[in-house]
């Protein structure tokens, strides 16, 4: 492989502008298709096989007018008592006529009739029922709903709409520019050249491109999260940036050795390059691999990220060459471009830098710095063990935004329980088997603890399906409610002349998370495999990889619990502009533990394919782990700090999910890269001395030779008078 990526980095140098030329057209052509493609992005969840997605497809066979997103009006009137009076009358009704009149409604429910008015005659709830899915409605639409009761407003009512028709995509704005800028100052320090950071971003920034413009011509028929361009987007800056500034590095180095551009272009592909391919190959792996938990918004969401990763190691190993062609020497610092090429001789090697000083200290003091790296990471991990998972709802919402304040006067002038209905639906062969379940199931569940109310049967037009609403006790994210959802169905589910199915938002988030969950340490144990069997691969060793993939857990548990106890148990949470803690969405443990794993190996094949390279060409095991360390040392840094910068930017968005969800990744990326590789992997490595890389010979006349260290390559260039020297 080496040998194969030298020859393309060595024509990507000689056919620059043609290169250029084609990722440019490319970049055009993805962002016409984009614009004249792209589709809307979804917000529901679905999760086929589970019974509350059963019933939604039954509701939108039999319902199809309430098959469609849901409004709640949330009404205060200024004094107690007021609604009771006939001006308080006439202003609610005033409100309901406005939202029933409001395009892409269907109608709106009088809270009068329906009973939606609370105990002291000041708050009422108007239910409004549109004709399409929340990902269907118009932000015209979203906007004229936004507005009903401004009038009413006027007379010091307070009118806030919301409901699941206000879900939205989350907008990407000048907050994550903050961590762009943060990763370009990094580039300037690390490179100290301007023209060597903003090469490298420039290289990351049209991978980007391509990879999100790709993307959004495929919206249009294949449905999006809205969620997965976000993910796309973290990754493809990440990785982008991270697998530019490998090869940039490894083709300064080269010049500073004596060689051309040219043949310093070709050996930085040949050997940094074939670290990015296989480094992008896991993150890939990981990514594509959620597709075998088989819930369909998160393999969308894995194979957008997928995507853009693919995308960032094709520009990283064909454009970058070619933009390294235009660049020239001016690469290098302007104190060393005129310099000559440093003397080969291991001898006269610069030795003081700050990786092998690093190095000898960790290799010397290896047995406190693995004591302490996994007592610390021990501890950070312990809250992990009350996580709690369940997909948002508005009480999480940013403090201000409609959803939460909607959410905030129901519970006020209601309790939790209004703000998470759950739905039963009956369904029998014939309307009298229907209608003679009906008071059955009603009496059932009015008997379950936990539930405050059931309201009265909705029958569809053929009368053999009644959908019952069901009101309980607690908030939608509440272990109580959870509790309830199971007790309705064990309650329930015995009828034998009708099917009775429990759905409402509540129950899907309910069924999400425990189906996650049951496929959590499936997923974990693939991943856990995967990696072992890779860096056997490439390391030609047994412990080395399992000392990585315990590396990876150490990890992963320590992300897990530092993020529980920020988002859900509130502590520092001021700190990341969280507003209410509570449980984290369900699919962030499993994205985390694809995307950090891909991440993590990044790392590990940086680090220690130096270290191989060394042990094989003649170093003693632990002069080979220095050698890693202080060779690898200085742009592992600045490539976590890059990716720590590009994810931390988007801890500023409002929207809970997304900040989670970055600064998951930013914490991940700052604990293995600096913990876990820069610390306890050396300690390691050198405590382990030769063992690190025994093999037993079956086994190593058995694996592939992947040649990630270039071996290969260097054959190649001895068989004839390397050029350019």
């Amino acid at each position: 492989m080496a040998t194969l990526l030298y020859r393309l980095g060595r024509a990507s140098f000689r056919r620059r502008r043609l290169v250029a030329v084609v990722w440019l057209v490319v970049l055009v052509g993805l962002g016409a298709a984009a614009l004249t493609l792209k589709g809307p992005t979804a917000s529901n969840f679905t999760m086929p096989g589970t019974e509350s997605q059963r019933a939604i497809d039954l509701l939108a066979e039999r319902f199809p007018t309430a098959s469609g997103a849901t409004g709640t009006i949330a009404v205060k009137a200024p004094q107690a008592g007021q609604l009771g009076t006939p001006e308080g009358q006439a202003v609610v009704g005033q409100v309901t006529q406005e939202a029933a009149a409001l395009p892409g409604v269907v109608g709106a429910v009088d809270p009068y009739q329906a009973q939606a008015l609370s105990q002291d005659g000041r708050y009422a709830l108007i239910q409004v029922q549109f004709a399409g899915r929340a990902d269907e409605v118009t932000d015209a639409q979203r906007a004229a709903y936004e507005k009903v009761g401004a009038a009413a407003e006027a007379q010091g009512w307070r009118i806030a709409p919301g409901g699941e028709v206000l879900n939205a995509e989350p907008e990407v704005g000048s907050t994550e520019a903050l961590g762009v800028l943060v990763a370009a100052i990094v580039l300037v320090v690390t490179f100290g050249s301007l023209v060597a950071a903003g090469m490298t971003m420039l290289n990351a920034l049209i991978g980007v491109g391509v990879g999100m413009t790709g993307l959004y011509a495929l919206s249009g028929a294949v449905e999006l999260t809205s969620t997965a361009p976000i993910l796309a987007l973290m990754l493809g800056l990440a990785v982008g940036i991270d697998y530019s500034l490998f090869i940039t590095s490894r083709h300064r180095q080269n010049l500073l050795d004596g060689l051309s551009p040219e043949e310093a272009v070709g050996r930085a592909v040949g050997t940094a390059g074939s670290a990015v391919v296989f480094a992008g190959a896991t993150v890939v792996i990981a990514l594509a691999g959620l597709a075998v938990v088989n819930i369909p918004f998160l393999t969308v969401m894995g194979l957008a990220a997928a995507g853009t990763v693919t995308v960032a190691v094709l520009v990283a190993i064909t454009l970058a060459p070619a933009l390294l062609g235009f660049a020239g020497r001016k690469v290098l610092p302007r104190r060393l471009r005129r310099r000559k090429a440093v003397t080969s001789s291991a001898g006269a090697e610069d030795r003081s830098g700050f990786g092998f000083r690093w190095a000898h200290w960790v290799t010397k003091l290896r047995i406190p710095v693995i004591l302490v790296g996994l007592i610390g990471l021990g501890l950070l991990a312990l809250p992990a063990q009350h996580m709690r998972l369940s997909l948002p709802d508005a009480a999480t919402a940013a403090e201000g935004t409609p959803a939460r304040v909607n959410n905030d006067l129901i519970r006020e002038g209601f309790g939790a329980g209004f703000t998470g209905r759950l739905a039963v639906v009956v369904t029998a062969d014939s309307p009298q088997a229907t209608q003679a379940a009906v008071p059955q199931v009603t009496a059932l569940v009015q008997k379950t603890d936990g539930v405050l109310a059931v309201a009265p049967p909705q029958l569809d037009p053929s009368g053999r399906t009644a959908l019952l609403g069901v009101i309980p006790k607690t908030g939608p994210t509440d272990a109580a409610t959870e509790a309830l959802v199971h007790d309705i169905r064990d309650h329930v589910g015995g009828f034998r002349d009708a099917d009775v199915l429990l759905t409402g938002a509540t129950a899907i988030g309910i069924d999400v998370s425990e189906k996650l969950s049951a496929a959590l340490p499936i997923y974990l144990l693939l991943v856990v495999g995967l990696s072992v069997l890779l860096l056997m691969l490439v390391f030609r060793s047994v412990l080395v990889p399992v000392k990585a993939a315990l590396g990876f857990l150490l990890t992963v548990a320590a992300t897990f619990g530092i993020t529980v106890a920020v988002f859900q148990q509130g502590h520092l949470a001021d700190l990341v502009g969280l507003s209410t803690p509570g449980p984290l969405i369900s699919f962030l443990p499993i994205l985390l533990i694809g995307i950090l794993f891909g991440l993590a190996m990044d790392y590990e094949v940086f680090l220690v394919s130096r270290m191989r390279e060394d042990f094989v060409h003649g170093d003693t095991a632990r002069q080979a782990t220095i050698n890693g360390m202080g060779h690898g040392a200085r742009v592992v840094t600045a490539a976590a700090l890059i990716m720590i910068s590009v994810f931390g930017g988007f801890v500023f968005l409002d929207d809970p999910v997304i900040k989670s969800m970055g600064f998951a990744l930013a914490v991940g990326v700052a604990i293995d890269a600096f913990v876990v590789r820069m610390a306890i992997v050396p300690a390691v490595m050198s405590l382990l001395n030769n063992a690190a890389w025994w093999i037993p010979r079956r086994l190593d006349r058995i694996l592939p030779n992947v040649d990630v260290e270039g071996e290969g390559l260097r054959a190649h260039l001895a068989e004839r008078e390397p050029a350019g020297v």
